[in-house]
């Protein structure tokens, strides 16, 4: 791993972090904020307690229980919101940002988040960056730190969500990837186990993961939830997305959404295509649909529109609202291998 750069200074976005060592360790600091939807006290109190059983100690947001005064699904105004994530980023005591809960309104934060101040706020005193985490409508800052701030981050299930209190699997998932390294870290659910609910001596999901066109790829991975990405066509975030792959490398998409009707993902697929997003790709690897339309029909839709373009394909590697879903560390560089007659695997080089 390269040496540690100088606090101040911006991360070099060509190598991915966390290879050698966590992101984080007990007794490190993170601030919980709610950048999106509002929450309940139950839920931030089941959060707060989760991350204090990691050892960590947890800072809440100034406005974390904050509601819009005229817009229910939003858990304050903007300018709250944002206040709150940007204090978070430039709390120089933390090593984390982590998002309580999806839903909607992050992307309304960003017109007026100064990129400079959060450069210069990015990493700890040791030289390693920050780390940001969530999932869902979070796809929309793990966009923005990657286009401004060059920084991987961690797409998860979000601690005031029900996954952290139903699944029995997602919570141990999740702190793999905050206090171990990455580096040759499989993604997924790698290990034949049996589903969540079977017997406790195997509790880990069973890899419904398939090879949809087979090939291998390398590249760094991105992409989030469908909505999200496909929202963001025309922003400074996606500008310039027919000559990323010259710019920055080869890339590995990923993508997943919830509660989307078969048509409105043909809407989203056509705007991407047309707007050049899969030019970038190297391989695209679909997550979970939770709540769309049949998973065969998904699929029959990227098939229809990628299934020419001479690129690797899986599907079902569960990321997203599955309700057992893995996380993904988004802009960190990973190896995708999908035989023609096996279960596909991709995992962290290093």
């Amino acid at each position: 791993m390269s040496s540690p750069t100088p606090t101040g200074a911006q991360p070099e976005s060509s190598t991915s972090p966390y290879l050698e060592s966590a992101p984080l360790q007990a007794g490190d600091t993170v601030r919980l904020i709610a950048p999106s939807g509002p929450t309940d006290e139950e839920s931030l109190q089941r959060a707060v307690g989760q991350l204090e059983s990691w050892g960590l100690t947890v800072v809440l947001g100034e406005n974390v229980r904050a509601r819009h005064p005229h817009v229910k699904y939003l858990a304050g105004t903007d300018d709250q919101r944002r206040r709150d994530l940007v204090d978070a980023w430039c709390d120089p005591d933390a090593s984390a940002v982590i998002a309580l809960r999806g839903g909607y309104g992050a992307m309304r934060l960003l017109d007026g988040i100064d990129f400079d101040l959060m450069r210069r706020h990015s990493l700890r005193p040791d030289g390693r960056p920050k780390v940001l985490t969530g999932s869902s409508d979070i796809t929309a800052l793990h966009q923005a730190w990657h286009h401004h701030l060059s920084l991987a981050t961690l797409f998860c299930p979000m601690v005031g969500n029900d996954p952290f209190k139903d699944s029995t699997v997602v919570p141990a998932e999740v702190a793999t990837w905050l206090f171990e390294p990455w580096a040759g870290r499989e993604l997924g659910f790698p290990t034949g186990e049996s589903r969540t609910g079977a017997s406790s001596a195997s509790p880990r999901p069973l890899s419904r993961a398939r090879t949809m066109v087979p090939g291998s790829a390398k590249g760094r991975l991105g992409g989030g939830n469908l909505s999200l990405v496909a929202a963001a066509m025309g922003s400074p975030e996606l500008l310039g997305v027919r000559e990323h792959r010259k710019q920055f490398g080869p890339t590995i998409l990923m993508l997943e959404d919830v509660e989307e009707e078969l048509y409105r993902l043909d809407n989203l697929l056509v705007q991407l295509v047309r707007g050049g997003w899969f030019d970038s790709a190297d391989a695209v690897v679909l997550g979970s649909w939770q709540d769309c339309a049949p998973v065969d029909e998904v699929e029959a839709l990227f098939m229809d529109y990628l299934g020419d373009s001479g690129i690797p394909i899986v599907t079902e590697m569960g990321f997203g609202h599955d309700p057992d879903a893995p996380s993904a560390p988004l802009g960190v560089d990973v190896t995708l291998e999908a035989p023609a007659g096996g279960r596909p695997r991709m995992w962290v080089d290093g």
